[in-house]
């Protein structure tokens, strides 16, 4: 499939959980002040509020149930240029999550809240995914949906063969979750079989190790220099073609921590037998690390539905998730021209080397 006369002027679809961030500060700040912050979130609904940023029509599918939290979650989405048009509504609860201001999502400090979510409820036959996908050309989703349940996993195979068989573009972010896995399956009994049908996977070697089986020399960790993992982003890419026939780009992401509470930063695109790799990004501090990768999702699908060149659309994509990284809460506020501009004020835009 070529994704650049498939996406053509389509809306992409975004589909996960919506989840409600509870982000208290340590040392019992939040009790002493009776309050902490809250953020409307999710990894897809992440993205979603990205592209809508950039003026690329999508819409958000989730489950939520009928309520008053509802209503105003789905009017916020609306400000935001977020077509609500594939939420549906059924059981009771918001999902949500605890994580302490500072902390990462891949970090013990978060806490779930999700178990009995309106999202959890989600079955196969619950939702009309041809109504859902109507007008919609791309449609993209992440691990964490069938990281929850069965039930959940097999509806995500059936929007999948919906939106196959409507010759959508699809892409998916390998994010893996620990806490999540908790239903007796493992990530790579679940996953590939959604992958199969993917265009676009987005990840990094190791997710592509857990969630896909795809090996992992760990020598690379031993030598631990740039050259080696981008040697190794072409090995793992051209692992997963091979094995997933319909993926036509793969995209992974380095970032290390560095400087005490900084990161190093890196990205990689693989298409067409080709690896591109992003300018290195580094920074002494960071503001909030949720919702990076996230944005970087975003930057990927904005480049490739508007046809931009691979070098192009890394470069952004990096560019973009770097810049969040310097802002508080899930969702990015970047628009097109706040991205450009890190690209070019960064410190260190020099391109890395090209691997062929």
């Amino acid at each position: 499939m070529d994704i650049k006369n498939n996406v053509g002027l389509g809306t992409i679809c975004c589909f996960g959980e919506v989840l409600l961030r509870f982000s208290p500060q340590f040392n019992g700040e939040w009790i002493k002040r009776a309050s902490m912050p809250v953020f409307v979130g999710g990894a897809e609904l992440n993205v979603a509020n990205a592209l809508a940023n950039w003026n690329i029509p999508v819409r958000y599918s989730t489950i939520m149930p009928e309520n008053q939290l509802s209503v105003e979650i789905k009017e916020h989405l609306a400000q935001k240029g977020i077509d609500t048009a594939g939420i549906r509504h059924f059981g009771s609860r918001i999902g949500a999550y605890y994580l302490p201001q500072g902390a990462d999502l891949k970090n013990a400090g978060v806490i779930y809240d999700r178990a009995f979510s309106s999202f959890s409820e989600l079955a196969v036959g619950k939702v009309d995914w041809e109504e859902i996908f109507e007008g919609c050309s791309w449609f993209h989703f992440s691990a964490i949906s069938p990281a929850l349940n069965q039930d959940v996993a097999d509806a995500c195979k059936e929007a999948l063969e919906v939106a196959s068989r409507k010759g959508m573009t699809i892409s998916v972010d390998l994010n893996y979750r620990a806490k999540l896995w908790q239903y007796g399956k493992k990530p790579v009994e679940i996953m590939p079989e959604l992958v199969q049908y993917c265009d676009v996977i987005m990840g990094n070697i190791w997710a592509a190790n857990t969630l896909l089986g795809i090996p992992v020399d760990k020598t690379v960790e031993v030598v631990h220099t740039q050259e080696r993992y981008l040697e190794h982003s072409i090995t793992t890419a051209e692992a997963i073609q091979a094995t997933y026939p319909k993926c036509k780009v793969v995209a992974h992401t380095f970032r290390f921590d560095a400087f005490g509470q900084g990161i190093e930063y890196y990205t990689t695109l693989y298409k067409d037998g080709q690896q591109y790799v992003s300018p290195e990004f580094t920074t002494e501090k960071v503001v909030d690390k949720v919702g990076s990768g996230d944005c970087f999702m975003g930057g990927l699908i904005y480049g490739l539905s508007q046809n931009h060149a691979p070098q192009d659309i890394i470069d952004f994509a990096a560019a973009a998730a770097f810049g969040k990284l310097q802002e508080y809460g899930d969702a990015t506020q970047q628009r097109v021209e706040d991205v450009h501009e890190t690209l070019q004020s960064t410190t260190n835009v020099a391109p890395l080397p090209r691997l062929l």
